[in-house]
């Protein structure tokens, strides 16, 4: 129950923003212009100060697991392709690209520390699951959201290469991940100002999703946000935690892949789609959705794994 009770804290508050952010567009105290503008702040200067956060905190050469952080790599390398490639094979659409990254990517980073924090009294884990499988979400994020852009010709090579190269998230994780291995550090004003510009991601996203969100046009993808949602919340989960129990990881470690294969859809997933020429419904459709059933899975699966004693 305390775990069922926590997760609900945890993607309550997440899902109600997002309500709030819907309820004030509609009573017209958001307009379009600042839905917009407000998108691009986000991509443009929070999530890169957030990724960049994050990154730069780890202490890659005195915290690093190579057998772990590989895992995390190889399930979230697999993970992505597997579900790109079947994807192009069965699902012709529009928004290909939005349901790719909605079934693989999800809040492991803001969802899994606070989570594990929550059991163990510390982050445990958390750190080098973010260094296995988040740099690698959102580099796959760029690159499918580029590739599968409605209208794009893929076959200009160059320019979507430059692009992605281009993308703040790309730039941000390259810039963090330099500055954490050669341990160089912040003055003061700097990190403190980061931190401030990383703080407003989640509100100001999910203030976006929810005054963006189109009910009608939602629910004429109702399909595909299911399915989206079954592939992140269930069947990642299932396929690759027993094989980490298998190869010998329990405690933190467990819980930690846990929340990376089991975390909703991180609401960054939907700025990222507005501003990389997608239409964001099915993207905002899955959130909502993750969020508010990785509340009972999540405890779910935490409950599994504590009954057979890994946890």
């Amino acid at each position: 129950m305390d775990s069922l009770i926590f997760s609900l804290n945890a993607t309550m508050p997440v899902f109600l923003v997002m309500v709030v952010g819907y309820i004030l567009k509609q009573i017209g105290m958001l307009s379009e212009e600042f839905v917009k503008c407000t998108n691009k702040f986000v991509f443009v200067v929070c999530m890169p100060a957030l990724l960049f956060k994050d990154i730069y905190a780890i202490d890659i050469i005195n915290d690093f697991d190579l057998k772990y952080v590989a895992f995390c790599a190889i399930v979230t390398l697999f993970c992505t392709i597997v579900i790109w490639g079947v994807t192009r094979l069965c699902y012709d659409s529009s928004d290909r690209g939005e349901f790719i990254q909605g079934a693989y990517r999800g809040s492991a980073a803001i969802f899994g520390a606070a989570f594990i924090e929550n059991i163990y009294g510390n982050t445990g884990m958390a750190p080098l699951m973010i260094i296995g499988a988040v740099p690698l979400y959102n580099m796959f994020a760029v690159i499918i959201l580029t590739l599968e852009a409605p209208g794009r010709d893929n076959n200009k090579f160059k320019k979507t290469l430059v692009d992605v190269c281009k993308n703040p998230m790309i730039i941000s994780i390259f810039v963090g991940i330099v500055f954490s291995y050669l341990g160089i550090d912040l003055p003061k004003i700097a990190d403190t100002t980061i931190e401030m510009f990383a703080r407003l991601v989640s509100p100001l996203a999910l203030i976006c999703i929810g005054a963006g969100f189109e009910g009608k046009k939602a629910i004429a993808r109702i399909k595909p946000t299911v399915i989206a949602t079954i592939i992140k919340l269930l069947v990642q989960p299932v396929i690759f935690i027993p094989i980490a129990i298998w190869i010998g990881f329990t405690g933190d470690k467990l819980v930690a892949l846990l929340i990376m294969l089991g975390a909703p859809a991180t609401a960054s997933a939907y700025i990222m789609a507005k501003n990389m020429n997608h239409e964001g419904v099915l993207s905002s459709s899955i959130i909502v959705l993750t969020t508010i059933l990785s509340s009972f899975t999540i405890t779910a699966g935490l409950f599994i794994l504590r009954f057979y004693g890994y946890v």
